[in-house]
């Protein structure tokens, strides 16, 4: 089985900091960070500060180098188009693809460009902050990848997961190998579409859903629209799933903030097209109807409107 010996990481936000801090102590230089222009100029300079120490890295220009061994996507979506042309140089025929963003569509947009065959299904459950170039979580909390193959036996892995399992085992990155990577995708979807955006127009932390039975009916009200689309696509989601999720909440930093409401505080453009905008085109498709992801998708577009000051007496 071959080795994962070279790491081409885009992205240097919660997702890709928690793969940086990992990863450099046991690639060094072979972690390779692709950027460009002042972005990469700013990296060089600044590095990052993850728990409070001060990390840099090897930065690879759009273009140079090789193909690595293992190619991770660890932008937004919205940068994910743009982070797709800037690793050409590092993706050749036997590179494996890792995108866990958020959504449900990551992999089918890095497919369109360099196919299905290398891709390896994945996602991030992490609860970290962002301020600048300072990322902070908790290296003790339950964070892990979930990743594998479409579906996966435990007792007949393929060869592409278990060179992943080798490079997060020595790496010491937290992982589970799940049986249905669908139905993993879409569970963080639910997660990520209620929690991110109930918190950001409410201006709520994680600690509010064990605390607040007010806020917890909204979440649950919001998933609910999410698991109906999931179950009409094939998806087998217990209609339950995020109630019962409460204990998996309950186990984050209660002041910790949804990276949607981040976002918003920070004056940052949010994810909102891929939460809610995702579901509404979806819920057309399957014929469910969304009324509460149509109320959060204008309500996030007026908070971002008055972050951009375009909202006249405000």
């Amino acid at each position: 089985m071959k080795e994962i010996k070279t790491v081409a990481l885009v992205g240097l936000g919660a997702i890709g900091a928690y793969f940086a801090d990992r990863l450099q102590p046991m690639l060094g230089d072979d972690l390779r960070v692709i950027a460009g222009g002042a972005r990469a100029e700013r990296i060089r300079r600044e590095g990052l500060v993850i728990n409070g120490k001060q990390e840099y890295y090897h930065v690879v220009e759009p273009g140079e180098g090789e193909p690595a061994d293992l190619v991770i996507f660890a932008t937004k979506m919205s940068g994910l188009q743009q982070a797709i042309e800037d690793v050409r140089a590092q993706i050749g025929p036997e590179t494996l693809i890792l995108s866990p963003l958020n959504g449900v569509e990551s992999e089918e947009v890095v497919a369109k460009t360099y196919g299905w065959e290398n891709i390896v299904y994945s996602l991030m459950r992490i609860s970290s902050v962002k301020v600048g170039n300072t990322v902070s979580f908790d290296p003790n909390a339950a964070f892990y990848v979930e990743y594998g193959e479409k579906k996966n036996d435990p007792a007949n892995l393929s060869e592409r997961v278990l060179r992943l399992k080798a490079l997060f085992d020595g790496a010491g990155i937290r992982y589970q190998i799940r049986p249905d990577m669908l139905l993993a995708i879409w569970e963080k979807f639910a997660c990520n579409v209620s929690e991110n955006q109930v918190a950001a127009v409410l201006d709520l932390p994680y600690g509010a859903w064990g605390s607040c039975e007010d806020a917890e009916a909204l979440r649950i009200m919001v998933a609910a629209e999410v698991i109906e689309i999931a179950q009409k696509k094939g998806i087998p989601i217990e209609t339950n799933y995020a109630r019962d999720h409460l204990d998996v909440i309950k186990a984050v930093p209660p002041r910790n903030k949804p990276s949607t409401l981040q976002d918003i505080l920070a004056g940052r453009k949010t994810e909102v097209d891929i939460f809610a905008g995702a579901v509404i085109r979806l819920g057309k498709e399957y014929g469910v109807p969304t009324p509460y992801n149509e109320f959060l998708y204008h309500a996030i577009r007026v908070l971002e409107a008055k972050n951009a000051g375009t909202v006249e007496g405000v």
